[in-house]
């Protein structure tokens, strides 16, 4: 039987919790070295070296106290989301900032939808108003519009994506009262509402416990489609704005209610 030498560990032991490690960074973008020492109950050495290892073997991309996983290669930049389904964006963007009054305290997702809802902002600015938001281009549009006042959460940057996650990013939007969050997804089915990253979707998920109102913006591209992680349930969104047609989102399962209230 093989042993990893500086630790005198069963080559085969180590070899497995490697495997699991990169099957687990498959379905998230960064993730932190203390979240890899919690989860495998191993020590900030040992993870780094099983980290160090992977990269070697091109399966994950070692970063600054950290790694990104196969998903992060796999996942389209936000140039490249811009391009997809832009009318059915712009359609949502200009019903969605109806939703935003001057005074509120709003959050912006890092999705290339709550991205376009930005840009009408910034063509017709609703102020006074607070901008939350964890994507760098919302910041960067929306920071020079006279009274829109952005704030940008802090945390760990994911290049592909424009956006920074992790728990600084959770905690410091802790500090904040939101009244309005909108967020995005990538799938949308009956059970309710998907997305691909698992970083992502804890940020996410806090919105939806505790902001005001949550509005899922999703064009009708998503309909009928899951992601690798789950988001919410129906029951726990507020509003949906979408490009779909009642009869096309009943097809997808989606509630009637939604488009009642649209």
């Amino acid at each position: 039987m093989g042993y990893c030498p500086s630790l005198k560990v069963a080559l085969h032991i180590v070899s497995d919790r490697r495997d699991k490690l990169a099957t687990w960074l498959q379905q998230r973008s960064y993730v932190p070295l203390h979240e890899v020492c919690s989860r495998f109950q191993i020590s900030e050495a040992t993870a780094r070296r099983d980290l160090t290892a992977l990269a070697d073997k091109k399966r994950i991309r070692r970063t600054h106290g950290g790694a990104l996983g196969e998903e992060y290669h796999r996942f389209p930049t936000f140039l490249e989301r811009q391009r997809f389904a832009a009318s059915g964006k712009q359609n949502i963007a200009s019903r969605a900032k109806k939703l935003i009054e001057p005074g509120m305290a709003c959050f912006f997702d890092g999705g290339t939808t709550i991205f376009a809802i930005a840009e009408e902002l910034q063509r017709s600015p609703v102020v006074p108003m607070t901008a939350i938001t964890n994507s760098i281009p919302v910041a960067e549009l929306l920071a020079p519009v006279n009274g829109i006042h952005a704030h940008l959460l802090g945390g760990e940057l994911v290049p592909r994506q424009s956006v920074l996650v992790g728990n600084v990013s959770r905690k410091v939007l802790d500090s904040y009262h939101i009244d309005l969050a909108f967020l995005g997804a990538e799938g949308l089915d009956a059970k309710g509402a998907w997305n691909s990253q698992a970083d992502v979707v804890e940020l996410q998920k806090g919105l939806v416990k505790n902001a005001g109102q949550v509005v899922l913006c999703a064009d009708k591209t998503k309909l009928g489609r899951n992601a690798p992680v789950f988001l919410a349930r129906w029951k726990d969104i507020d509003q949906l704005v979408t490009d779909a047609t009642p009869q096309e989102a009943a097809a997808a399962g989606l509630p009637d209610t939604f488009f009642a209230k649209n």
